[in-house]
């Protein structure tokens, strides 16, 4: 049996090239933002607002998706709406524009990511679900790290010219909706849904297996102490300091190195995400997870202690396989526990679930760091980590 199909590979195909584009954005659009007049405050709150859109939307329209039957129309929209958004940024630079145009990309990840991964969920089986979430996150995350290696690039020829960058960002994105257009969707059960309205997915939780409320408990509890990356940015930063650094001839500043760790990591997780996958498959996703838990209080405990410049990248080498062991294997557990017609509603909760709870994880950080400092911050979360890591070994394992 092809484990591996054409669904899947065009699905991640899309995902791809759609990283390209957001990806060659990322490092670049608070440096935009700030040039154009915005405060750090103001794009923090339009950071957090456009988060909150996404992750919240997630439930909704997968439990829409459920209710139609379909997972293609959401997929195609949610990837259009993103793709388009990417030179708007360039057209005016009025805040009020910058958040509406901000909220459509959002909102795209909002309408298609429950229907996408339960589109994926459809082209597995069981014993394959591992290693098919697996390759998609490997190439979901390939785009994350082809992305800024393009835009940095871009900016060595061309400094500061960031609206040209928005319109190239529109060619992967153009790319990955394209590419849509060649997946054929396979017929499905449609969910009774009784009364829907916006909030009406966090409905499934009363219908849910206790397996998966067991594990979604896990999951969400670690999510509220997960806070985003940037803080790992933020903290390789300050460890590294202002000054420049000499390796061999070559010299690199402090930013440089900062978004090479990033780059770093995405490499090391696309690359590690699909062997985890099988390995997820072989000896089950409760495993792996907790490997991945233990490899994530291993780093954040790292962090806490100032790492030199060698360790730094060790410490990003063990969070991208900390990442290929979690992410892509939580969403094959979390449809392994879900209704056939209800896959979408059931991932649309949970991301949902966890968008709000990474949210507030960030914001909680943040208030740490500034009141008690960087070490209080990550030893708090390998702490937390470390109660989720024994949940799963003894409460998962018993029930």
């Amino acid at each position: 049996m092809r484990i591996i199909t054409r669904t899947v590979l065009l699905l991640s195909a899309v995902s791809l090239f759609a990283d390209i584009a957001s990806e060659m954005l990322y490092p670049v659009i608070p440096v935009y933002l700030r040039e154009i007049g915005f405060s750090v405050f103001l794009i923090g709150v339009l950071e957090g607002i456009v988060q909150f859109l996404a992750g919240i939307s997630k439930g909704y329209f997968g439990q829409w998706s459920d209710a139609k039957g379909q997972r293609l129309p959401f997929v195609k929209w949610g990837y259009m709406l993103s793709a388009i958004a990417k030179p708007l940024l360039a057209v005016f630079v009025l805040p009020v524009w910058i958040f509406f145009v901000r909220s459509i990309d959002r909102l795209g990840k909002g309408v298609r990511t429950a229907a996408r991964d339960a589109l994926l969920s459809q082209e597995a089986t069981p014993a394959t679900k591992g290693r098919v979430f697996g390759f998609h996150r490997g190439m979901d995350t390939a785009g994350a790290a082809i992305g800024p290696i393009l835009a940095l690039l871009f900016l060595f020829f061309y400094p500061g010219q960031y609206t040209t960058l928005f319109y190239l960002a529109f060619i992967p994105g153009l790319l990955s909706v394209g590419a849509i257009f060649f997946i054929k969707e396979k017929k499905q059960p449609v969910a009774v849904i009784k009364k829907r309205h916006f909030f009406s997915f966090f409905s499934y939780w009363k219908i849910a297996s206790p397996e998966f409320k067991k594990v979604a408990i896990g999951f969400l509890l670690f999510a509220l102490f997960n806070s985003s990356d940037i803080f790992l940015l933020l903290i390789t930063k300050e460890t590294i300091g202002s000054d420049v650094i000499h390796i061999g001839n070559i010299t690199f500043n402090s930013d440089e190195l900062t978004i090479a760790a990033y780059i770093f990591y995405n490499l090391v997780y696309a690359i590690a995400a699909y062997p985890l996958g099988m390995i997820a498959d072989r000896i089950g996703f409760r495993k792996t997870v907790l490997i991945g838990f233990f490899l994530f209080a291993v780093v954040y405990c790292g962090f806490a202690f100032q790492p030199s410049l060698p360790e730094i990248f060790l410490l990003f080498t063990i969070y991208g396989l900390y990442a290929a062991a979690t992410e892509g294997v939580m969403k094959a557990w979390i449809t392994n526990l879900s209704h056939n017609e209800n896959t979408a509603t059931a991932v649309g909760f949970y991301t949902s679930c966890e968008s709000v709870a990474v949210l507030f994880a960030s914001i909680f950080a943040g208030a740490l760091w500034t009141n008690f400092g960087s070490q209080v911050t990550f030893l708090s979360t390998a702490i937390i980590t470390s109660i989720v890591f024994f949940y799963f070994i003894f409460y998962l394992r018993r029930s």
